[in-house]
């Protein structure tokens, strides 16, 4: 089995790289190179179109990068997105709920994962300029500031309020490989820290804060409605080799917000610079 042979040694070549040179990625090789969507239906052309943003999904995965989709190399890359798939699978979203005769399975959601091999996907992040992130991921603390109208608080893992952001939070995270937690309201207390003063909050007093507990460096925001934007503002921080990166994204749902969150977090700890 040649082809298998060789895809052998590639995954061996990746991890002693990974072992030799620099800490490795906390997950495993198969977690790291694989991805998912939902899809409607197991006809081709829905296929194709899962295809497509598994693509896009992994390249953003293994990398970090979130800058690669808008290259225009991707549109050419998408065409054949199925070619660069070692197997894939479907789960029915609406297991063991009958299919109606009206219905079929046309209708029926799906979640389509698309596995990958690093031999196929790294050099097609090398063509775009990029390549795979395989040092470990660290865990963010996520400090942030919520404020919609008179209503204003810090989000914390303990709270009711605030618990569909976390689940959001949370969402954002997963696809990219990274972990995250929240601080204790006791431990903002302590620490005289609410939504007010975590605006303001050196990021590298946040950092030691995370430290404390059960992650490794911070991810601090504020995340402010806007009648006018018809939507969130959210302004994000966080600090790698002795500089504070700041983002922003305006007029989205929370959901958007933290999505922007994350991507940008990992394009800065990936190496690839400012989001």
């Amino acid at each position: 089995m040649p082809g298998f042979s060789r895809f052998v040694v590639a995954v061996i070549g990746v991890m002693a790289i990974c072992v030799t040179a620099r800490p490795a990625f906390s997950g495993t090789i198969d977690d790291l190179y694989q991805s998912r969507t939902i899809v409607t239906g197991q006809d081709e052309p829905n296929r194709q179109a899962g295809f497509k943003t598994c693509l896009d999904a992994v390249l953003l995965k293994v990398s970090g990068d979130q800058r690669l989709l808008r290259k225009p190399e991707m549109a050419a890359l998408r065409e054949k997105a199925g070619s660069f798939i070692a197997s894939f699978r479907y789960r029915d979203r609406m297991e063991g709920i009958p299919i109606h005769d009206e219905q079929g399975t046309h209708d029926r959601p799906y979640d389509l994962t698309c596995l990958y091999d690093p031999a196929a996907i790294n050099p097609v992040l090398a063509s775009l300029g990029s390549e795979p992130w395989l040092t470990k991921r660290p865990r963010l603390e996520v400090f942030l500031a919520t404020e919609q109208g008179a209503r204003h608080f810090a989000l914390t893992a303990d709270e009711e309020r605030g618990a569909l952001m976390r689940e959001s939070f949370t969402n954002a995270a997963t696809p990219l490989a990274m972990g995250i937690v929240f601080p204790k309201a006791s431990t903002l207390s302590t620490a005289r820290l609410d939504d007010k003063t975590l605006r303001d909050a050196d990021i590298e007093a946040l950092d030691k804060l995370a430290e404390r507990a059960t992650a490794e460096q911070a991810l601090a925001g504020t995340l402010i409605w806007s009648e006018k934007e018809m939507g969130w503002i959210a302004d994000w921080r966080l600090a790698r080799d002795g500089k504070t990166y700041r983002w922003q994204v305006r007029g989205v749902s929370f959901d958007d917000a933290f999505r922007v969150a994350m991507g940008g977090a990992a394009q800065i700890l990936s190496g690839n610079g400012q989001p």
